[in-house]
C-alpha cells in the first residue's frame, strides 16, 4: 500500500509539471469518439475480373458488397495522430511556473548596458520564459531596455518573444533615464538586473512599488572591469575591478597588438590576483618601448564585455610637455612654479624646457604650460594660437605677474565696457585678484567643491586639507558656467577651459606653487595634471557657440572631422564600423575626458592626422554592486526552466499521419504486398528522423556543397577564390580561375589543378599561392578567427587579389565601403598605384596596364622609402618579397571566365579591341601567378653584372 501511494504521488507530480498555453483547444479531444465511429468503415478494395466475352457474364451471381471493418490498430493510430495535433496546437509546456495570477500588463525591464553582455544569452532565455508564461495567460507585455529611452507600445507576449533574438546590449553605461521609465503604466514589473549600482535605480524602484508587484531577477555571476591603463615612470599600471568582493581570484590580462609579421595576437600576458575580500587587483608591466607601442588594447579574456577591454590609443606614449620660461635659479627652485610642475610631470611625461616659443613649437609638444606668464609678443601669440587650433593643449597658471598684468589693464574700459577677451585665455579676468584679508576677501581660505559629472576631474577624491587663499577672478559671462571645469565651495571658478579650433586653452586660477594654494602639495594636483595630459590625446574641440575660435587675424580653419572607424561591441570585440560614422567634435572631447555614451560609443576615432579612443570604463569609474531594499530579494535560477513542447508533439502527430498513409495503402491493396513492407518501412523511418534531418539540412545549406581537398591542393598549384555567399558571383569566380588555369597550362610550365572556393571560417589557406576575393556588398564580415588565419596567410607570403568589379570608380559605393570594412582588420601595409617598374609588369609578359572587363587603377604595396634604380638598370629594387595584396575593380574573373567548352563566358569590349583586352587580362593573371610563385627574381637580376665581375676576378 505504501509503495502504491508513493507511485501515485510521483505520477501526480509528473502530471503537475505539464501545462498548456491555449488549454481551450483541448476541447477538440471530445470529438475522438466520433472519429472512432467514422473511421471504422473502409470501402473494400475493387476486385479485378477478366472478361473474355460478354456471354460469360450471364448467370453470374452478384455478391452483395459489405464494408470491411478497419483494423483496430489503424483506428488507434489515427486517433493518436489527431490527439497529438490537438495537444500540439494547445501549446503544451513543461514545468509551468506557479505564480500569482496577474490581471494587468507585464513590464519587463532589462539592464542592457555592457555589464550584461557576458551572460546576455542567459538573460534573453530568462525573459523568454517569462514571456512564454505571459503568453500562456494571454497577457499584454512590453520589453524595455535601459539604454533606450523610447518605450514601445504594449503588444502580445508572443510577439515580443519573436523580437528577443534581435536584441543586443549597448557597449556603454549610463544612469537610468528616470523620467521615461517612471511613466510606464501599472502592472507587474519584472526587472532583469545586471547587479551594478547606477543613478536612478532607487527612483524607478519606488515608483514601481506603488503600481504593482516588483520581481528582481539578478544573475550571481561576477562582473569585471578594466579602466584605462596609466603610464608612471615608464611602467604601465593596470587596475582590474570586480563588482562583488569575494574569494581570492586570478584573472588573465592580455595586451593585444600586431607582431612584426602583421599578425594580431597577444603580445604580453600577466595575471591579476584578487585577494580575498578585495574588489581591485593592480599589476605593473615594464615593457620595452618598441613592444609597448605595438599594443592596441588590453583585455580580460574571461570578462567577455566591453568593460573588460581598454583601448590604449596614445595613452602608452609619454606625452611631451613644454615648460615656457623655466626657472634655472637653484636658490629659488623650491619657490618656483616649475619645481612643482616638474615633480608632478616627470614620472609620466617627457619635459621640454625652453625660453622661446619658436624653440618649443619645433619640438612638437603635446602640451605647453605657461606658469604665470602674463603676456606674449604678438608673433608668439599668433604662432601659439595656430598651434592650439591644430590640436594642441595650452595650460596656463595664474600668479602675481598675471594678476598684476590684469590690474594694469584696468579690467574695464574707460566707458565701463569690459576689456576684450584674450585669445589665449579661456575667460576674461578681473583686475587684481582675490585674497584672504583683502578686497573681495574670504573670511577664511576656501575649499574645493565636488567635481561635476561633465568635468575631466570627475571621480577624483578631494582632500579636506586642500585650500585656496588667493585666486584670479573671472568676469561674469554667459559662457562662464560651460567653461568651468572646477570651482571652489563658493562657486567661483578654479579651472576654466575654452575650445580653440581643434585644441583647448585651460587656465588654473591659482599659482603653480604653494603661495596661493595648498593644491600643489597634494596628490590631487598630480591626478588633475594626468587627466589634462590624457585629454590632449584626442583633443578635438569646438566652441560652445558652434563657431571656431581663432586668434585675431589668424586663419579660420574648420574643426577636424572625426569619424568612428572601429567600434567596440558590448561583448568586447573591436569591429569595423560600416559605414564610417562622423562624430561631433565637442561630443568626442567630452567622451574622451569623461565616458562613452550613445552619441559617442566606445571605439577608435580618427581625423586626417590623429587618433582618439573612447573606452566603456573611464578613469575614475568604480564598479559597485547594486543594493536592494530588505523587502526585495533578487531571484535567479530557483525554478525549473519552462520548456515549450509544441514542436515535438506536432512532429509526433505528423509522423503518425505519415505512418497512417502507408498503412492505408497497404491494407487496401494499392501497394504490392511484397513491396509494401519495404516502402512503409522507408517512409516510417523517414518520418521518425525528419525532425533531426531538417535542422541539419538547414545548416548544410550555409556550407559549401563539397569539402575542399586540402591534400590534393597542396600537391599541385591550385588557385582559390573566397566564397562570398553569392552563388552567381562564386560561380563566376570559379569559371574565371578555370580560364586562368587553362591559360597557365597552355602557355607556361605551371600545370595547375582545378580551382577551388574556400570558406575563410573553416578551410586552411596556406596551400594556395593566391586568393581571388571578389567583393559583394552583401557578404558577411569574417570572424576574428578568420582574420587571424588571413594574417598568417599573408605573413607566410600569400597574396590576396581584391576585386570590387566597379572599374575602380566606385568611390563611396557599396562595394568600395565593403572593401574598406573587409580589408580594415587585416592591417595592410601602405598602398600605392602599381608603378611602371614593379616586378609584376615583367614577371612573364611585359605589361603597362592590368585590365579585366574594365580598365582602372590597380594598387599594391608601396615601395620602401629611398628605393632607387642603380645606374644602368631601368627598374628599382622595390623589395625582396611578394606584395601581400593587390586591389582593383577591373572584374578580372569576368574577363578570364570560360564555359565548359573553353569559349569565353562574358563579353569584353567590342570586336578586336575586346579580344585584345581579354588577352591582356589573361597576361596580367599569368604575370600575377608567376610573381607569387617566383618572387622578385626579376629584380635580383640587377646583381648579375656585379656577380659576373667578381667571378671574373
Amino acid at each position: 500500500m505504501a509503495v502504491s501511494r508513493v507511485r501515485g504521488a510521483a505520477l501526480m507530480g509528473a502530471l503537475a509539471s505539464f501545462g498548456f498555453l491555449s488549454p481551450w483547444i483541448l476541447v477538440a479531444l471530445i470529438t475522438l469518439p466520433v472519429l472512432w465511429w467514422l473511421l471504422r468503415a473502409v470501402p473494400p478494395a475493387p476486385i479485378r475480373r477478366v472478361f473474355p466475352a460478354m456471354t460469360l457474364l450471364l448467370g453470374l451471381k452478384e455478391d452483395r458488397p459489405e464494408a470491411q471493418r478497419s483494423p483496430w490498430w489503424l483506428i488507434l493510430l489515427r486517433l493518436l495522430a489527431v490527439a497529438a495535433l490537438i495537444i500540439g496546437f494547445a501549446g503544451p509546456v513543461l514545468n509551468p511556473q506557479e505564480r500569482a495570477a496577474q490581471k494587468g500588463p507585464l513590464v519587463v525591464f532589462i539592464d542592457s548596458f555592457w555589464p550584461a553582455a557576458a551572460n546576455w544569452q542567459a538573460r534573453v532565455d530568462a525573459v523568454d520564459q517569462v514571456l512564454l508564461e505571459a503568453q500562456q495567460q494571454g497577457r499584454m507585455a512590453v520589453v524595455v531596455r535601459s539604454h533606450l529611452s523610447e518605450i514601445a507600445p504594449f503588444s502580445a507576449a508572443g510577439l515580443w518573444r519573436e523580437k528577443l533574438a534581435a536584441m543586443q546590449p549597448a557597449a556603454w553605461d549610463a544612469p537610468y533615464d528616470t523620467p521615461a521609465f517612471m511613466s510606464l503604466p501599472k502592472g507587474e514589473f519584472l526587472w532583469l538586473s545586471d547587479g551594478i549600482a547606477r543613478d536612478g535605480r532607487a527612483e524607478i524602484l519606488n515608483s514601481r512599488s506603488n503600481k504593482g508587484t516588483v520581481t528582481i531577477l539578478e544573475p550571481n555571476s561576477a562582473i569585471y572591469g578594466l579602466p584605462p591603463a596609466q603610464m608612471t615612470n615608464g611602467e604601465i599600471t593596470l587596475t582590474v575591478q570586480r563588482a562583488h568582493a569575494g574569494p581570492a581570484k586570478t584573472l588573465l590580462i592580455q595586451g593585444m597588438g600586431r607582431d612584426p609579421a602583421g599578425q594580431l595576437r597577444p603580445l604580453v600576458q600577466a595575471d591579476a590576483i584578487f585577494a580575498a575580500g578585495a574588489d581591485q587587483a593592480e599589476i605593473t608591466l615594464s615593457l620595452p618601448p618598441e613592444l609597448r607601442h605595438r599594443i592596441s588594447w588590453f583585455e580580460l579574456p574571461d570578462a567577455k564585455s566591453a568593460g573588460g577591454v581598454t583601448l590604449v590609443g596614445e595613452a602608452l606614449t609619454r606625452r611631451r610637455v613644454a615648460l615656457i620660461g623655466a626657472q634655472k635659479n637653484e636658490t629659488l627652485a623650491l619657490l618656483s612654479p616649475d619645481h612643482f610642475l616638474r615633480a608632478a610631470l616627470e614620472p609620466s611625461a617627457e619635459i621640454i624646457e625652453a625660453l622661446q616659443i619658436d624653440d618649443v613649437l619645433r619640438a612638437s609638444p603635446h602640451v605647453i604650460i605657461l606658469p604665470d606668464v602674463p603676456k606674449l609678443a604678438e608673433p608668439d601669440q599668433r604662432a601659439l594660437a595656430k598651434w592650439v587650433a591644430n590640436g594642441g593643449l595650452l595650460l596656463r597658471f595664474a600668479g602675481p605677474r598675471l594678476a598684476a598684468a590684469q590690474a594694469s589693464r584696468g579690467g574695464q574700459g574707460a566707458q565701463g565696457g569690459f576689456a576684450r577677451e584674450d585669445v589665449l585665455l579661456p575667460v576674461r579676468l578681473r583686475a587684481g585678484g582675490r585674497v584672504v584679508g583683502g578686497a573681495m576677501s574670504w573670511g577664511s581660505p576656501q575649499t574645493l567643491a565636488p567635481f561635476a559629472a561633465n568635468s575631466p576631474f570627475y571621480g577624483l577624491d578631494i582632500p579636506s586639507d586642500v585650500t585656496v587663499a588667493r585666486q584670479v577672478l573671472a568676469e561674469p559671462d554667459p559662457d562662464l558656467a560651460a567653461r568651468t571645469l572646477a570651482e571652489l565651495a563658493d562657486g567661483t571658478p578654479l579651472v576654466t577651459r575654452k575650445l580653440l579650433g581643434g585644441g583647448q586653452v585651460i587656465l588654473v586660477h591659482v599659482g603653480a606653487n604653494a603661495e596661493w594654494s595648498s593644491l600643489v602639495l597634494s596628490g590631487l594636483f598630480v591626478e588633475m595634471l594626468k587627466r589634462l595630459m590624457t585629454s590632449s590625446a584626442g583633443g578635438a574641440g569646438q566652441a560652445t557657440n558652434g563657431e571656431v575660435i581663432v586668434a585675431e587675424g589668424g586663419r579660420s580653419d574648420r574643426p577636424p572631422v572625426w569619424q568612428l572607424t572601429r567600434k567596440l561591441s558590448a561583448d568586447g570585440r573591436l569591429v569595423a564600423q560600416d559605414p564610417v560614422r562622423p562624430i561631433d567634435n565637442h561630443a568626442l572631447q567630452q567622451a574622451v575626458q569623461t565616458r562613452a555614451s550613445a552619441a559617442v560609443p566606445p571605439g577608435v576615432y580618427q581625423d586626417e592626422t590623429r587618433q582618439a579612443v573612447v573606452n566603456a570604463l573611464a578613469m575614475g569609474d568604480h564598479l559597485k554592486s547594486a543594493q536592494w531594499p530588505a523587502t526585495i530579494v533578487p531571484e535567479w535560477g530557483q525554478t525549473d526552466r519552462l520548456r515549450d513542447l509544441s514542436g515535438p508533439v506536432l512532429s509526433l502527430g505528423l509522423t503518425l499521419l505519415l505512418i497512417d498513409v502507408v498503412a492505408t495503402l497497404w491494407i487496401t491493396g494499392n501497394l504490392a504486398r511484397r513491396k509494401a513492407a519495404q516502402t512503409s518501412g522507408m517512409i516510417v523511418a523517414l518520418a521518425l528522423v525528419m525532425p533531426l534531418i531538417l535542422p541539419s539540412m538547414g545548416n548544410a545549406q550555409e556550407q559549401p556543397s563539397a569539402e575542399v581537398d586540402v591534400i590534393a591542393a597542396a600537391a599541385e598549384v591550385t588557385l582559390a577564390h573566397v566564397l562570398t555567399g553569392d552563388a552567381a558571383l562564386d560561380a563566376l569566380a570559379q569559371a574565371g580561375l578555370q580560364g586562368l588555369s587553362d591559360a597557365l597550362f597552355i602557355r607556361t610550365s605551371v600545370e595547375p589543378a582545378l580551382p577551388v572556393g574556400v570558406d575563410l571560417e573553416r578551410d586552411p589557406l596556406a596551400v594556395y599561392p593566391i586568393l581571388y576575393w571578389p567583393i559583394s556588398s552583401a557578404q558577411a564580415q569574417p570572424s576574428s578567427a578568420a582574420y587571424d588565419r588571413l594574417s598568417r596567410y599573408l605573413a607566410a607570403g600569400g597574396l590576396i587579389l581584391f576585386d570590387t568589379r566597379d572599374a575602380g570608380v566606385g568611390g563611396d559605393g557599396p562595394e568600395a565601403r565593403k572593401l574598406r570594412a573587409l580589408a580594415g582588420p587585416l592591417g595592410l601595409p601602405p598602398l600605392d598605384p602599381v608603378p611602371e617598374d614593379h616586378v609584376v609588369t615583367r614577371a612573364f609578359y611585359l605589361l603597362d596596364a592590368f585590365p579585366g572587363r574594365h580598365v582602372g587603377p590597380v594598387w599594391a604595396e608601396a615601395a620602401p622609402p629611398g628605393a632607387e634604380a642603380q645606374e644602368g638598370v631601368p627598374f628599382r629594387v622595390l623589395n625582396d618579397g611578394v606584395t601581400p595584396v593587390m586591389i582593383g575593380g577591373n572584374d578580372w574573373a569576368g574577363a578570364w571566365a570560360v564555359r565548359p567548352d573553353g569559349a569565353p563566358l562574358l563579353p569584353v569590349g567590342r570586336g578586336r579591341a575586346g579580344d585584345r583586352q581579354r588577352e591582356m587580362a589573361l597576361r596580367f593573371g599569368i604575370n600575377l601567378v608567376m610573381h607569387v610563385l617566383t618572387g622578385n627574381y626579376k629584380s635580383d637580376q640587377v646583381h648579375i653584372p656585379a656577380l659576373l665581375q667578381r667571378l671574373g676576378q
